[in-house]
């Protein structure tokens, strides 16, 4: 038997930690139909302005940008469609408490491939940080770089 090699998929959101600030993550799996998956493992997924949603419920993923597969057939899958995530129901009830009473949302930070080769999505509840808030994050990201740069001289 020849041993099928696992190469680390990980997609991750960059502009999420610039835009909110994250209180708590979670990790759920996706409900995917088709070609999807090829579609992940070949890296075309575009998290950028996805979010979650509890609707009856369940809760589903939108915005999340998963691309055709190029060899699929008419049977693909559509590019921008709600999916559903696949969490504890204990774990959806907790956030649809804190989403509803302190204004927080869900968002998407990162979507990877785990050892047994499903795609799972990490998710977090977060708050939208002000303006000041952002320009002190790249004031700090900025000292970093330069004392980085100062180190290596």
């Amino acid at each position: 038997m020849a041993h099928k090699t696992q190469q680390n998929i990980s997609i991750k959101n960059r502009k999420a930690t610039f835009e909110f600030e994250l209180i708590e993550r979670f990790v759920a799996g996706m409900q995917l139909v088709g070609t999807e998956i090829k579609s992940i493992r070949n890296g075309k997924v575009n998290l950028t302005d996805s979010y979650c949603q509890i609707i009856n419920g369940q809760m589903y993923v939108i915005n999340l940008h998963i691309a055709e597969y190029e060899l699929g057939t008419c049977n693909n899958h559509m590019a921008k469609r709600d999916r559903k995530l696949l969490l504890n129901k204990k774990e959806i009830l907790k956030l649809d408490k804190k989403v509803r009473e302190s204004g927080l949302t869900i968002i998407c930070t990162k979507l990877f491939v785990n050892d047994k080769g499903l795609a799972k999505l990490e998710i977090a509840l977060a708050r939208g940080k002000k303006t000041y808030d952002k320009r002190e994050s790249l004031k700090s990201k900025d000292a970093k770089r330069d004392m980085d740069r100062m180190m290596k001289y």
